[in-house]
């Protein structure tokens, strides 16, 4: 290479002009647009993929908002991708924007994705960061994201260029001798000052250090290198020495260093390449952070942002904007707190001997006057504006792969706007707009899409109502791009994958899941395929449990089914014959367990028992019952009521056979009970006998905690009916000292889970005793917490009255009823 190469001396010396940058800094990003206004160059080389240089031109659209992103994904495996971020506030996005503006070419001259996205190997876990994402990889070395690394791979360079200069300056922390020298530097003074200055002073300081620690950099910056060398003598034939290059600061020394085009071409001699495909794609503010993994990020690029984009007064037009948040969260902030927090934050500058107040000098400031000396309110600062939710937006004139243009129409079609911020989404499925929408979250969530996720809703717990919550990241263009392969258009893809997944399934509850995701998803064109593996599978499995498991996925799916309109006949079928062969294996396999197959086989009873009352209601949710026409109801009830009186049948040897695990007998008992299929007296019999001297402790324990145990409401029966309570107090004063720990830790656990009142209520009718015969419902004593053992039928029918006025229901006669 010419010696004639600056580093950027002077405009008129011939050369090109090399602009060492740090990436994603407001400093650099000025002092670049400074050069380039001074400097004037016939055209600009850009570190960055080549493959990009088509889509410069969409930079200059109007619907192009940064933050965005290159990203170069396989078109064999999609899922081997790179991502090169840019912000406004990006030296390499003001040099594309000036040189758009000016007319004036411009190129990226960095190693090639087809190479660099082959240099990698894929990585298992793809729900993680990115290839071209280094968390090792020190801001102002490396150019926005250099796509060397495998995914997950920390690079440490051996030096760390910012540091050492911060070091000799005097400076112990890096980051604030870097803004204090060039990102804190007023837009006045770049105007003023040698636009070249800067740049001139950068490649000296890193031609020095490269000098004395070697090319301690990546380990494949010397292929990256010789890459760009060789694009700048190309350019150079082209253009002359009329050039500008934008390129990370640690690379200046490299590209001013004289090689031979020989030795470069050396350098690239046999790189694996790939075929690798280029869109712009939106980017947030908090993926740019540094502690989000992406190596070249930076702490607060809202912060960062904010100095680009303030013109004048930085600070008070921060210090503005943390009052308006937190007056927006309620918190009292006058224009006085304003005032003060800008006086004690150019105080703390000067102070400290910084030319301008930084984030430190400002955050100290809002913690002392704005939030009281608080850190909580901070916290918020932090997240919403010194890191910040933008989300750029890409026009759509740009490249992308037929799925995302369908993903892109259901978006706007359904107005459901993908924002970086997370927020709740309500569903009423009776809505044929919100019934889409479920449709399509649930679509993408088959394809591992995980723009949305189920979440607790706060209204109706119907079948109709769902809740999601939404947060769009951008990584999920790649997981877009690796579910292209399914199919061209959401719908189509998600049918492909159920059915290679029904195909491929091996465990019956995968394929009972996967049904439950096709009703979801409204995918009826991949049933037939997903119920003939159901059938398959069900046929050849004989496992108890796996048949019990997959039972409750089913019936919800009659269910879900049922308030989308989807046919669920054959599904129906299924799950009927799934419960017949529960009833018939569940007796025999619930004996012989021990503690931890006793519990599992608990709460597969307690699922197989909500799955057959749903299939006993017809997979019905309330709604659609109350407007059912009777006799039809009637005509479809009969084979699901048997099927609930089987399964009752099954209870009853459950709960009576002494070979059965405690735990199991007890909870049989407790579902009968609750089912009005065992009386209390009933109940009551079997607690004697399973609490009686001769039961060993710890099977009457387990005995106790399938009865009364887990959220099913145990604590207030036994609140209700002392005649069970005082069989468990008798029982647990009557255990020995010597088995007594043995049991503590079951009952414990039993009772921790009940509601702190319901705790209460049963301490204090313990302490209190047995109630005296009679003084119950005499009438007059209301002394005693809990409830008598009947009905007081006088009180009871003062009720009806005030229920029927809320109901807005009119009385039925009692003579009408008799």
């Amino acid at each position: 290479m010419s010696d004639r190469t600056t580093t950027g001396t002077a405009p008129a010396v011939a050369g090109p002009l090399l602009l060492g940058v740090r990436h994603h800094g407001p400093g650099s990003a000025r002092a670049v647009l400074a050069a380039l206004d001074a400097a004037r160059p016939a055209a600009v080389l850009i570190e960055g993929p080549p493959e990009g240089d088509a889509l410069l031109p969409l930079a200059a659209d109007p619907q192009m908002r940064p933050p965005v992103a290159l990203l170069a994904h396989s078109v064999d495996d999609p899922g081997r991708a790179a991502f090169w971020p840019l912000a406004e506030f990006s030296p390499e996005w003001v040099a594309i924007r000036w040189a758009l503006a000016h007319d004036v070419p411009v190129r990226f001259i960095d190693l090639p994705a087809t190479h660099s996205l082959a240099l990698k190997e894929p990585h298992g876990d793809r729900t993680g960061e990115h290839p071209g994402e280094q968390p090792g990889e020190q801001p102002g070395q490396e150019t926005a994201p250099a796509p060397e690394a495998p995914v997950g791979e920390a690079v440490t360079p051996a030096v760390d260029p910012i540091r050492a200069l911060a070091e000799t300056a005097g400076y112990d922390d890096p980051e604030r001798w870097w803004e204090d020298v060039v990102e804190h530097r007023s837009p006045a003074a770049d105007a003023t000052a040698d636009a070249l200055a800067p740049f001139t002073a950068l490649a000296e300081a890193m031609t020095a250090l490269r000098e004395a620690y070697g090319d301690g950099g990546h380990p494949r910056d010397a292929v990256r290198e010789a890459y760009m060398r060789i694009q700048l003598r190309t350019a150079r034939k082209e253009f002359g020495d009329g050039l500008a290059v934008v390129c990370g600061a640690w690379h200046v020394p490299a590209l001013a260093a004289r090689t031979t085009l020989a030795a470069d071409r050396a350098l690239l001699k046999g790189l694996p390449k790939v075929k690798a495909e280029m869109t712009w794609v939106p980017w947030t503010h908090r993926r740019l952070a540094r502690h989000s993994g992406y190596g070249a990020g930076i702490d607060s690029p809202g912060w960062y942002g904010h100095l680009f984009g303030a013109a004048d007064r930085p600070i008070e037009r921060w210090m503005t904007k943390v009052a308006g948040l937190l007056r927006e969260e309620d918190r009292f902030v006058s224009t006085a707190h304003v005032i003060e927090a800008v006086r004690l934050a150019e105080t703390l500058a000067a102070m400290r001997g910084r030319p301008l107040a930084g984030l430190s000098e400002t955050t100290d400031a809002v913690r002392a006057v704005m939030c009281e000396g608080s850190d909580i309110p901070l916290a918020l600062i932090q997240d919403r504006l010194v890191v910040g939710e933008t989300l750029g937006e890409v026009p759509d004139s740009a490249p992308a792969v037929p799925l995302q243009r369908d993903l892109t129409r259901s978006q706007r079609t359904l107005r459901l706007k993908p924002e970086a911020l997370e927020r709740e989404l309500d569903l009423d499925l009776r809505k044929e707009t919100d019934a889409a929408r479920s449709r399509l979250l649930h679509r993408l969530r088959l394809l591992s899409i995980g723009w949305g996720e189920p979440a607790q809703g706060r209204g109706s717990t119907g079948t109709f109502r769902e809740s999601w919550r939404l947060r769009w990241e951008p990584e999920l263009h790649v997981r877009v791009a690796e579910a292209g392969v399914w199919g061209t258009t959401v719908a189509t893809a998600a049918t492909a994958k159920a059915e290679s997944q029904a195909l491929a399934a091996t465990a019956l509850s995968e394929v009972t899941a996967l049904a439950e995701h096709c009703l979801l998803a409204g995918l009826p064109e991949a049933l037939p395929v997903v119920m003939k593996a159901l059938a398959d599978r069900a046929a050849l499995d004989a496992d108890v449990g796996h048949l019990a498991d997959a039972l409750p996925a089913l019936a919800r799916s009659l269910r879900y089914g049922d308030v989308r309109s989807t046919d669920t006949a054959a599904l129906a079928e299924v799950a009927a014959g799934l419960a017949e062969r529960i009833c018939v294996a569940l007796p025999p396999a619930c004996t012989g367990l021990d503690a931890d197959g006793a519990e599992a086989l608990r709460r597969q009873v307690d699922g197989v028992h909500s799955a057959i009352g749903l299939l006993a209601a017809g997979a019905k949710p309330a709604e659609a019952e109350a407007e059912a026409d009777a006799a039809t109801t009637e005509a479809t009830a009969t084979p699901a009521h048997g099927l609930r009186d089987r399964w009752a049948t099954v209870l009853r040897k459950l709960a009576g056979r002494d070979t059965v695990a405690g735990i199991i007998r007890g909870r049989a008992t407790r579902l009968l009970l609750d089912e009005g299929r065992l009386t209390e007296d009933e109940a009551a019999r079997l607690m004697g006998l399973a609490l009686s001297p001769g039961t060993p402790p710890t099977d009457a324990a387990a005995w106790i905690e399938g009865f009364v145990g887990g959220a099913s409401g145990g604590g207030m029966l036994l609140v209700h009916d002392e005649r069970l309570l005082s069989l468990v107090d008798a029982w647990l004063t009557g255990v020995p000292a010597d088995t007594f720990t043995d049991v503590l830790p079951l009952l414990r656990r039993t009772f921790s889970a009940y509601e702190p009142g319901v705790r209460r209520t049963l301490g204090e009718l313990v302490r209190r005793g047995p109630v005296p015969e009679g003084a119950r419902n005499d009438g007059t004593d209301h002394a005693y917490p809990g409830f008598g053992p009947g009905l007081d039928q006088e009180r009871a029918d003062a009720v009806e009255p005030v229920l029927h006025l809320l109901l807005g229901r009119t009385p039925v006669p009692a003579e009408a009823t008799a």
